[in-house]
């Protein structure tokens, strides 16, 4: 019921909706990669991790130079403070672009939903911060507007009218339309870039989808978020899909090879680096690093570490808590990940899945 309402409400600003405008989706000869995964409204763990990388200072202010900063996608939902997080990274955004550097907001799954009126991962945390001396009267009218008529004066509909429409609501509603701030910015944001041979996106690259180019991609699911509702049968909602997929993460390597090879050839690609799934709480190269996996479940929510991917030239880096561990590139992570573990608290999490993902006699996957 409240996507349905969600939508009667906008539905009048796609009259006012921007235009398509095709943006940049390649870029080449990029001297340094920092990428993050899933963030999840978690604002303070965000900064940490940028601060750790050296592209933000005490300020939250640009320091990367011509570093490419890319975000794979969930900056919304679960945690309180996504609206601080799109703040941060809109003004980075012009920032760094000035300096040289660019920053790569990503669409996940959440982006998505949120885009096409699927709110019920939104926190009342997050509702608050839309919050304005006139939310009352607001939400009074837009009652007046979208409720029954039949049970306006019914004070139990009301009450839980108001329930499903928290303080805040409206003001959200509008920000993330296709003319509110959120909502235009989103829906100009990439679903899949390519950097000095690297993919980068939020699910994955199924056998479904795996023969589309990445403005095909691109093109397809930004035409799809144009609106307030995902229409049948849309690449932004398939299972299967680009903001999706969990199966690059999730399926034995072995499985993976051939499509993962096929994948890497197609997009003239050596790694493909994903978000969406958490496979341990450290950034994990599958497949000899041929899959980078680097949603590390950063949000106190998830109670991960501040992690992200470094990438200088050909060397691959894991900044995990503030230090740097080269990622390995052979197959072999069980060194790797023991020195992850040593830089947690103790009893690190990584020590519950090590022995899955790194036997004593791990093979080496070429």
């Amino acid at each position: 019921m409240m996507r349905l309402r969600l939508a009667a409400l906008l539905a009048l600003l796609l009259l006012f909706a921007p235009g398509s405008v095709a943006a940049q989706d390649s870029f080449d000869g990029v001297a340094r990669i920092v990428a993050v995964g899933d963030v999840h409204g978690d604002f303070d763990r965000l900064v940490e991790v940028l601060r750790d990388a050296g592209v933000v200072d005490r300020r939250n202010r640009w320091t990367g130079g011509g570093t490419h900063l890319v975000q794979t996608g969930d900056v919304l939902d679960r945690g309180p403070d996504a609206r601080k997080v799109l703040d941060l990274l809109m003004s980075l955004e012009k920032q760094a672009r000035r300096a040289g550097g660019r920053v790569h907001a990503l669409l996940g799954n959440h982006e998505a939903m949120n885009l096409a009126g699927d709110l019920r991962y939104v926190p009342a945390g997050e509702y608050a911060a839309f919050r304005s001396p006139e939310t009352g009267e607001l939400r009074a009218r837009v009652f007046e507007l979208l409720a029954d008529p039949a049970s306006k004066d019914d004070a139990a509909y009301r009450a839980r009218w108001e329930a499903e429409h928290p303080l805040g609501w409206v003001e959200r509603s509008l920000a993330f339309g296709p003319k509110g701030a959120y909502g235009k910015w989103l829906r100009q944001r990439a679903a899949v870039v390519r950097i000095n041979g690297i993919l980068f996106l939020h699910g994955g690259l199924s056998p479904k989808h795996g023969s589309l180019s990445i403005p095909e991609i691109n093109q397809r699911i930004e035409q799809e978020l144009a609106g307030t509702a995902l229409p049948e049968g849309s690449l932004a909602a398939d299972p299967e899909g680009p903001l999706w997929y969990r199966g690059l993460a999730t399926l034995p390597e072995p499985e993976l090879r051939e499509h993962v090879d096929r994948l890497l050839s197609l997009h003239q690609a050596r790694h493909i680096v994903i978000g969406h799934t958490v496979v341990a709480p450290a950034i994990v190269p599958r497949l000899s690093a041929r899959v980078i996996a680097i949603d590390v479940g950063l949000s106190a929510l998830y109670k991960g570490p501040p992690a992200a991917l470094i990438v200088e030239g050909e060397r691959l880096f894991a900044l995990h808590r503030g230090h740097r561990l080269p990622l390995p590139v052979d197959g072999r992570l069980r060194a790797y990940l023991e020195a992850a573990a040593k830089l947690d608290p103790a009893p690190s999490p990584i020590l519950e899945v090590i022995d899955k993902l790194a036997p004593v006699a791990e093979p080496v996957l070429r």
